[in-house]
């Protein structure tokens, strides 16, 4: 490998420490707003910005565009704290878990935990890599 870590490692080492985090999203006046529950601390693009700049304005969810590509990135190099992995993996995580987040619980948000992020990228790090013909 070429200094790119292994996702399933990183999980594995991630479990038992972060797995109890939850992530929150939210509407506020129209702004999607990420924030982490244990201490209400608010989730911005800029540190995933730094790595790749989809959605300048902000994040989203619930579809595959630029605004959850951004939330991808960020909650991927958040939880892992890994760059590497965060920009390995977020484009599937768009797709498999951020373009599914929907506003359904009763006080209106989404939650996302640590164990369904570790869940999430144990089974990309397991898919199949498709090779050219």
């Amino acid at each position: 490998m070429s200094g790119i870590s292994d996702p399933r490692s990183h999980v594995q080492s991630r479990a038992s420490s972060d797995a109890d985090v939850v992530y929150v999203g939210y509407r506020r006046r129209g702004r999607a707003i990420v924030e982490t529950q244990s201490d209400q601390e608010e989730l911005t693009p800029e540190r995933s910005l730094e790595l790749a700049n989809h959605s300048p304005s902000g994040f989203d969810w619930g579809y595959a565009g630029s605004g959850p590509a951004q939330l991808a990135l960020a909650l991927l190099l958040d939880y892992t704290d890994d760059e590497d992995v965060a920009l390995e993996e977020y484009m599937e995580f768009k797709t498999e878990v951020v373009s599914q987040l929907e506003c359904t619980e009763p006080d209106g948000c989404w939650r996302l935990t640590g164990r369904e992020i570790d869940a999430a990228l144990r089974e990309l790090a397991d898919e199949p890599v498709a090779l050219s013909a």
